[in-house]
């Protein structure tokens, strides 16, 4: 499998681009996306993927690599060739297919010329759990244990500088993760203020 090319660019057409290594122009299909990264005369590398047909050996290049294992995946599909393939990554970048494939999102899908509405509903049931996580839900992930790091910090110093120990610190931020939980939950930034009074108290209790 020819996983790369890299060399200069000679050719730019509508579908695709000439990229001469070694002295042999390469000849690659590319998404319009791709193909606007490109300037005649440049280097260039693309990450490719080759289809053998019978009658044909056609390469595809790719800006990024996730973007060809996008498409390499979209065509374990049934009914979803590589010209298919091709075409939804013109439409959605490899996470914005991740996005509406994992919420069954068909609209989206069927704005790709080609895709029909049982089109679209075999790809979501074929593909929801192999095209990887939206890149949205890693981020909004990461995020929130951020957010939750952030609040623990806060109130547990909060609580040994007012003289508590590491320790009784500990137990009252267990006591208040629950309120922080659910904040976090609803989408709401945990207020430490609020947090540190309701430890306060559990402290006071005890």
């Amino acid at each position: 499998m020819i996983a790369s090319v890299a060399g200069r660019v000679t050719a730019i057409a509508p579908d695709g681009a000439v990229i001469e290594v070694g002295g042999v122009g390469i000849l690659t299909r590319c998404t319009p996306g791709t193909l606007a990264t490109l300037r005649i005369g440049e280097e260039a590398r693309l990450a490719t993927s080759l289809v053998v047909r019978e009658e044909s050996l056609t390469l595809y290049g790719f800006a990024t690599d996730d973007e060809r294992a996008v498409f390499e995946l979209l065509q374990t599909a049934s009914g979803v060739g590589p010209k298919l393939a091709l075409a939804m990554l013109a439409v959605h970048t490899p996470n914005a297919l991740r996005v509406a494939v994992a919420s069954a999102d068909l609209k989206a899908l069927t704005q790709v010329p080609g895709i029909g509405q049982k089109g679209a509903q075999r790809i979501v049931l074929e593909l929801k759990d192999r095209l990887g996580t939206p890149e949205e839900a890693v981020n909004a992930a990461l995020n929130g244990e951020r957010r939750a790091a952030a609040w623990r910090e806060q109130v547990h110093s909060g609580l040994v500088g007012l003289g508590y120990s590491s320790k009784d610190a500990d137990e009252a931020v267990a006591v208040v993760e629950p309120d922080a939980d659910a904040d976090l939950l609803a989408g709401r930034q945990p207020q430490v203020a609020a947090l540190l009074k309701a430890a306060l108290r559990a402290l006071s209790v005890r």
